[in-house]
């Protein structure tokens, strides 16, 4: 059995939203424009952010076996893209200049939180 859970944490909001990111805005409400109104006005360091992904694998005799992967970045200041989900369009990841939603799903798929993550895991299963 193979689970998963992953969050975005914002440094300006303490690791906000984190474990509650696929619920951080209200039912109906869109995620991407309450995390830039809530950084309105922050500039620098404080965008930094980061993805982290955990995923365990529970094997057949009981053992269990864990990978993670953190992506670091920082949080636009507008949405920009069109691919990918979620804080995909406000995120930009370390090194680029685009956001995960322009960088596109080939690169996301290579390069993301639970790329790493499944990799980590891979490793320690051998």
């Amino acid at each position: 059995m193979l689970g998963e859970d992953s969050g975005l944490e914002v440094e300006a909001l303490r690791g906000a939203p984190g474990i509650r990111s696929a619920r951080y805005a209200p039912e109906g409400g869109e995620a991407n424009a309450k995390l830039l109104g809530e950084l309105r006005g922050v500039e620098g360091e404080a965008r930094q952010a980061r993805y982290v992904c955990e995923l365990v694998l529970l094997g057949p005799k009981e053992q269990e076996l864990r990978g993670t992967g953190i992506f670091e970045g920082r949080i636009a200041e507008a949405a920009r893209g069109t691919e990918g989900f979620g804080y995909d369009p406000v995120f930009i990841p370390d090194g680029e200049e685009q956001t995960v939603a322009e960088l596109g799903d080939d690169w996301k798929s290579r390069n993301s939180h639970r790329a790493r993550a499944a990799r980590a895991l891979q490793a320690v299963s051998r």
